[in-house]
């Protein structure tokens, strides 16, 4: 099975144009992408409860904690309060499933890399009222960027170096192949809501999850859901939807011509990007698994190893199925469903009196006075979650924070507050030390300042 899937998206590879036709790309078609203000809500509970009853919470558990110096899934990662980013998703599940007598089932796509953590760490659930199911998805060869031939010398041997889990687009077939698919749809389950375990802002959302179940007048339940938001400087990279040979496509950074990135990462032309929040009927995903009907684009992702080797991995993004599944659309959802945690820059954000948390769903707080989140630039030496921990005796007050960049050995007192703009560089061999009970606003704070105990 596992061959089989590879060497399908191999075959892919050798065919595929690497780019798009830029000059194919049509406007997006009125009612492409709706505004999440229109879909209606509900209030009555034994509706709500009827409609959940229908519905999968599958996150996406593959990723390692690596770029954040942190060993093992990155799920398990503290945010706040020593809660993890899996203590958070079975908080949010268990507390759904309290509140309407139901029993939504959690579902996490493990890598190999995560496998054995996650079960492991599971064990430590067994009380919590959250039905958990996992699988692992696929395992696959990289290959030699020179000869485009399998680094991997047996099948037997461990070095999992010579391996690669291929990307969130796995999920559908790696799905499929567990059996959870099967099982799910005999359970009486209709769609699923798939996301990254990382982003803290992707809870089960009760008006689209009544849109794709009770879809309005003369209208088909789309089998297929992208939740979009609108673009700021901070998403240029990300991927966007467009009309393309008359279906839906997701645009990824990888597939644009280089002549044409700037216009994509223009905010004017491409105004919303990919969440990866997707929701998807499961009789449809089985459809287009068993018919082999997934045309997803293939990313092709180089690296280079440790060993000295340039090798390519092959991978797919899950919202690119987009474009095989009927009466596919997109809905404008509020920038608060997307809140993914990539960097310590946006771990100080979650950390800070800027959320508030409430049986693991984390709100914008009311004290804040405009919705939006200030932009956080952290130098090097806080790249590390360690490091970082270390650098702060306390998290700040960013209430009033509209930008930060730090950059050097910067390390922050307790009880500091930080307003408007900062701006805090320690050049080559300064040190900066912000005193206990700072109040910097609209600061440039440069040079050198140590505070030492006497």
């Amino acid at each position: 099975m596992e061959l089989s899937g590879f060497r399908n998206l191999f075959a892919r590879f050798l065919r595929a144009k690497p780019t798009v036709d830029w000059s194919k790309i049509e406007p997006l078609p009125e009612g492409a992408i709706r505004p999440y203000k229109s879909l209606g809500t509900v209030s009555a509970k034994d509706i709500i409860a009827a409609q959940l009853r229908k519905l999968v919470v599958v996150k996406l558990n593959g990723g390692l904690g690596t770029s954040m110096g942190c060993k093992g899934p990155k799920s398990v990662i503290s945010v706040r309060n020593d809660l993890t980013f899996l203590d958070l998703t079975m908080q949010q599940i268990q507390t759904l499933n309290k509140t309407y007598g139901v029993d939504v089932p959690l579902v996490l796509m493990n890598s190999f890399n995560t496998n054995e953590d996650t079960s492991k760490v599971l064990k430590k659930y067994s009380n919590v009222k959250v039905s958990v199911h996992t699988f692992s998805q696929s395992q696959y060869p990289r290959i030699n960027r020179e000869t485009l031939l399998p680094i991997v010398k047996s099948l037997d041997g461990d070095d999992n170096e010579c391996w690669y889990p291929p990307g969130h687009g796995n999920f559908y077939e790696a799905f499929h192949n567990s059996g959870l698919l099967d099982k799910f749809i005999a359970d009486g389950k209709e769609y699923c809501f798939l996301s990254n375990i990382d982003n803290m802002g992707a809870t089960v959302d009760l008006s689209i999850l009544n849109f794709v179940l009770n879809p309005q007048a003369e209208q088909e339940a789309p089998e297929f859901l992208m939740e979009v938001t609108d673009k700021t400087r901070a998403d240029v990279k990300g991927g966007t939807l467009i009309q393309y040979e008359g279906r839906l496509m997701l645009l990824e950074i990888a597939q644009v011509p280089k002549d044409y990135v700037d216009e994509f990462k223009s905010i004017s032309k491409f105004r919303i990007f990919n969440t990866n929040n997707l929701w998807a009927k499961l009789s449809a995903m089985k459809r287009v698994v068993t018919e082999n009907k997934l045309e997803m684009e293939v990313i092709v992702n180089p690296k280079h190893l440790d060993r000295g080797l340039d090798v390519i991995q092959l991978e797919t993004a899950a919202g690119a199925a987009i474009k095989s599944f009927r009466g596919a659309v997109g809905v404008n959802v509020p920038r608060s469903r997307f809140l993914p945690v990539k960097k310590t820059s946006d771990l100080l954000l979650l950390m800070s009196n800027l959320y508030d948390i409430d049986n693991g769903s984390l709100t914008l707080s009311h004290q804040r006075s405009f919705p939006t989140t200030p932009l956080v630039k952290l130098g090097s030496s806080f790249d590390k979650v360690k490091d970082y921990l270390g650098r702060f005796n306390g998290i700040p007050d960013l209430l009033e924070l509209d930008h930060l960049t730090v950059s050097g050995d910067v390390w922050f007192g307790k009880d500091v507050s930080l307003k408007g703009t900062v701006i805090i560089i320690a050049n080559h061999g300064d040190r900066i030390d912000i005193p206990p009970g700072s109040i910097l606003e609209n600061k440039i704070v440069s040079g050198n300042l140590r505070i030492l105990e006497h």
